[in-house]
């Protein structure tokens, strides 16, 4: 019952056309900002320590700039559920599809890097570009929220990709190398570790950053190709993705090296559009700041 609801109310507002969405999204942005002020201590943390070079007049025009493209976001995300693949083809766009189809062609899997960063829900159209045959796969984290996390599923499945719960990652790969299936996985692969689970650090937005580094050892173990998904945002309602080789030969990589061009990667894309990346959460907790003017860390 609970889910019938939810899905009648976010197909109701997938309905409403997104010029009108975004009216709504600059209304909510000023309760959300000035009245709720939503995780405003954390995101001026996270901007302050990331960039401590800017000026707090610059901090918080990117400040508002994210919240600004956080409830941009909210909405695009609703709208999912019942966009057409010709619109939604229109405004998330895919280049240097040329070279991923070569590698895939080869029958060759392809770990597929991004991040938190501009609208990664909108990346799992990404089937709309590809071969019926390829496996479009996206990994993801359960949502507490039973009724939510159905509902969530039945929407970033709707352009064609298969959703894979973390837990299961491993299984379903070697199901389909059993079954001879080539695929493309995105990883989201900016997600902060507890400290048990923390092997390496990476300098990362002014911080020695703890990282997951399982998607460095499927890429390994699998044989897989590793790519950047490098997003960039035209404007509002617009995005282009570029496909970016990240290394020739991962597998000949020292351990870790992968993960580091990654973030590496991520850091630029953030650099040249900070208010894209989700600022809301606690990121850096485990993390070590860098004393820029000793060029250090400390805790």
């Amino acid at each position: 019952m609970k889910y019938c609801l939810l899905q009648w109310f976010w197909n109701l507002l997938s309905h409403i056309p997104l010029r009108v969405m975004y009216v709504l999204s600059d209304g909510l942005f000023y309760p959300l900002y000035h009245l709720g002020r939503y995780r405003r201590k954390i995101v001026r943390k996270n901007l302050t320590e990331s960039f401590p070079e800017k000026s707090l007049q610059e901090i918080r025009k990117i400040e508002k700039q994210f919240y600004r493209f956080f409830t941009d976001m909210f909405f695009e995300t609703c709208k999912m559920a019942t966009i057409s693949p010709q619109k939604m083809s229109q405004r998330m766009k895919f280049t240097n599809m040329e070279a991923i189809e070569a590698v895939l062609q080869q029958g060759k899997s392809i770990s597929l890097y991004l991040g938190h960063y501009g609208n990664w829900e909108w990346v799992s159209s990404l089937p709309l570009y590809l071969n019926r045959e390829i496996v479009a796969g996206q990994i993801y984290s359960k949502l507490r929220n039973k009724v939510m996390n159905r509902l969530v599923l039945r929407y970033r499945e709707c352009m064609g990709a298969v959703c894979i719960e973390k837990n299961d990652t491993a299984r379903k790969i070697n199901e389909w190398i059993k079954n001879r299936k080539v695929c493309i996985i995105g990883f989201i692969a900016d997600q902060s570790p507890g400290k048990q689970d923390t092997r390496h650090y990476v300098p990362f937005l002014n911080h020695y950053t703890p990282t997951l580094v399982g998607t460095e050892k499927l890429t390994k173990r699998y044989g897989f190709e590793a790519w950047y998904l490098n997003v960039k945002r035209l404007k509002r309602g617009y995005y282009e993705a570029e496909f970016v080789r990240m290394h020739e030969n991962p597998q000949s990589l020292p351990d870790f090296d992968l993960t580091d061009i990654y973030f590496r990667y991520l850091e630029q894309a953030i650099f040249k559009q900070p208010e894209l990346y989700l600022w809301t959460h606690k990121r850096f907790k485990h993390a070590q700041k860098i004393d820029v003017k000793n060029n250090n860390q400390y805790k």
